[in-house]
C-alpha cells in the first residue's frame, strides 16, 4: 500500500521530538521510582527507614553484577523493539514480513517499524506491550517476591517505554476507525483519517 495515500482518506502527520523524550524520560524516573519503590518499601521495607532502604537497594556488590547489568539492558532493550514487532505483526496482513527494525542515528535510539497502516487501537496496543511486558509486570512480581534486581529492571523498562507514551499521546484522542502508520525514518507516524 503506497504511504503517500490510501484511498478514502486523508493523511496527517505526527511526530516526536527525541530530544524532548529523552529528557521527559529523564523527568520520568523519579514518579516511577517513587510509583514502583513505594509499594515495594511498604511490603519488604525493614525497621532502618526509608533512606538506608534506598541505599542498600543501589548497592552495586561487584563488577560482575555491573557486567551482568548491562547486558541485562542491551538484551532489554531489544526485547522491547521484538516486543513491539510481534505485537504490530500479530495485526498486519502479511506477518512479521511488515515489521523492520533499526537504530535513528542521530539519537542513537533503536527502534521498530511497522510497513502496514493499522487501526488506532492497534497500534496502541503494540506501543504500550513493551511498558506492560518489561514495565508493570515484573514491578507486580518485585513487589510480590521481594527482588530488588528485578524492580530496578521494571523501573528502568518503564521510564524506556517514555517515546512510546508520547506516540500514544499523539493519537489516543482520534476516532479507532482511522488508521496509523509508522513514519518510516522519523520518530513518529501517519495517521488516515476517513474522508467523511
Amino acid at each position: 500500500m503506497d504511504i503517500a495515500s490510501i484511498p478514502g482518506y486523508r493523511k496527517e502527520e505526527r511526530f516526536i521530538d527525541l530530544y524532548k523524550a529523552n529528557v521527559f524520560a529523564l523527568f520520568l524516573f523519579i514518579p516511577v521510582i517513587l510509583l514502583y519503590t513505594l509499594p515495594f518499601y511498604l511490603i519488604w521495607g525493614r525497621e532502618d527507614g526509608p533512606f538506608v532502604f534506598m541505599i542498600d537497594m543501589l548497592e552495586i556488590t561487584s563488577i560482575t553484577s555491573v557486567l551482568i547489568g548491562i547486558l541485562v539492558v542491551i538484551l532489554g532493550i531489544i526485547a522491547h523493539e521484538l516486543i513491539h514487532g510481534i505485537t504490530w505483526a500479530c495485526y498486519t496482513k502479511k506477518g512479521f514480513k511488515s515489521i523492520k527494525f533499526g537504530v535513528l542515528m542521530k539519537m542513537l535510539t533503536p527502534y521498530c517499524h511497522c510497513k502496514e497502516p493499522l487501526l488506532v487501537r492497534q497500534y496502541i496496543v503494540g506501543a504500550l506491550m513493551p511498558f506492560i511486558i518489561l514495565g508493570i509486570i515484573p514491578a507486580i512480581y518485585a513487589w510480590y517476591s521481594g527482588n530488588v534486581n528485578i524492580l530496578l529492571f521494571a523501573i528502568f523498562f518503564t521510564v524506556s517505554a517514555a517515546g512510546d507514551f508520547m506516540i500514544v499521546q499523539l493519537i489516543w484522542r482520534e476516532d479507532m476507525r482511522n488508521l496509523v502508520l509508522d513514519h518510516p525514518s522519523e520518530a513518529g507516524c501517519f495517521i488516515y483519517k476517513k474522508d467523511e
